[in-house]
């Protein structure tokens, strides 16, 4: 456990039965930061946030929360709190008595307790909400009571468990924004558990990339956008290209290879410790590749191409581009401008170049 950790996750386990749900996770997750565990279906991250609430019991391991080992603590001395995905908002009450649910058990005045509910009303940018009824809220404004509840016990530790995945894509959108602002209002720990990568990416500080109950690359979103370890994050985190390539020539941190469908090109290594004649894959993200009409001034970063087809998106296009050489075609995306849609018919070439920066390589599967 690092000093700096908060919360503290040390080689957990988790079977039901003879199924192995969580696979040796270590994490260490700072005070006050937002981090995010992302995966798809049955990656093992919900379990997780369940182990971390007393929930689930590790099988294997322990987990820490403020220097605490967590095993023998029951779920409701734990000094987190959750929100779910369903919001959880109790139909027979209204807004104020709502948030106060959590608050009964501490035999607080009444009086205190509504001004703990109108400063989380006012937290949530709802002040006049106090009197409405569950069926009087939206969504959005059902999300936000469910956080009001979760925040007015002042725990430790903040779960989400994927709480915006019912909202429509604009709310979501907007909701994502205003999560992100109150967790840096309120300033604790929120862990958040996602499928959706954009999601992770606009609201995390680190974000750990889950699989079959294990952790493929824990960083932060740039780090895992821009140096993905391997094909299957990189895939994972938005749309990439994948050349298959074999070294020519090191000479330390430059690297000669020969690329399928791009030529002999020249990369930059990220720490990769790399061989003459070694297969290595070549990952290139849609926006790095530039698209012009005439090649460009530097031919041995560029080659010929053909649009084969192409989507208008309003601001942006993607263009699929056909190479000699290469059975898959090459996904570009281009910001929208004056000449951007000549590209689109597919009559002329077209040259696509890029830059050593632009080239990501990663260990052949």
């Amino acid at each position: 456990m690092t000093e700096d950790a908060y919360i503290s996750i040390r080689n957990v386990d988790k079977y039901f039965g003879k199924f192995q749900a969580v696979d040796d996770v270590t994490i260490d997750i700072g005070q006050g930061e937002f981090f995010s565990l992302l995966g798809s279906s049955g990656c093992g991250k919900t379990t997780l946030l369940r182990m971390l609430a007393g929930f689930e019991n590790p099988t294997h391991g322990e987990i820490y929360i403020d220097g605490q080992p967590m095993s023998d603590v029951p779920p409701h001395h734990r000094p987190v709190n959750m929100v779910f995905q369903n919001y959880a908002i109790f139909p027979h009450l209204n807004v104020r008595d709502n948030i106060a649910y959590g608050l009964r058990k501490h035999k607080l005045p009444k009086a205190k307790r509504y001004e703990m509910v109108d400063e989380m009303l006012d937290l949530i940018k709802l002040p006049d909400y106090g009197d409405r009824r569950a069926n009087e809220l939206s969504g959005g404004q059902r999300q936000r009571i469910a956080l009001a509840r979760a925040l007015i016990l002042r725990p430790k530790v903040l779960l989400l468990d994927e709480p915006l995945g019912a909202l429509d894509k604009q709310l979501r959108e907007q909701m994502q924004l205003e999560l992100r602002q109150l967790q840096r209002t309120v300033g604790i720990t929120f862990v958040f558990v996602t499928h959706d990568q954009e999601e992770a990416l606009t609201l995390s500080d680190r974000i750990a990339v889950m699989s079959e109950g294990r952790v493929l690359q824990l960083d932060t979103p740039s780090g895992l956008y821009e140096r993905p370890h391997s094909r299957q994050v990189a895939s994972f985190i938005g749309t990439m290209n994948f050349f298959e390539a074999s070294v020519k020539g090191v000479q330390g941190e430059k690297v000669d290879i020969s690329v399928r469908g791009l030529g002999d090109i020249a990369a930059r290594t990220t720490g990769q410790s790399l061989a003459e004649g070694e297969k290595v894959q070549v990952a290139v993200r849609p926006e790095k590749f530039v698209l012009t009409a005439d090649q460009p001034g530097t031919p041995s970063s560029s080659v010929p191409g053909i649009v084969e087809t192409s989507a208008y998106l309003g601001e942006r296009s993607h263009f699929f581009i056909r190479l000699e050489g290469l059975d898959q075609t090459v996904a570009v995306s281009a910001q929208n401008s004056a000449g951007t849609q000549a590209f689109g018919d597919g009559s002329k070439p077209v040259w696509l170049s890029w830059t050593e920066d632009s080239l990501v390589l990663l260990p052949p599967e």
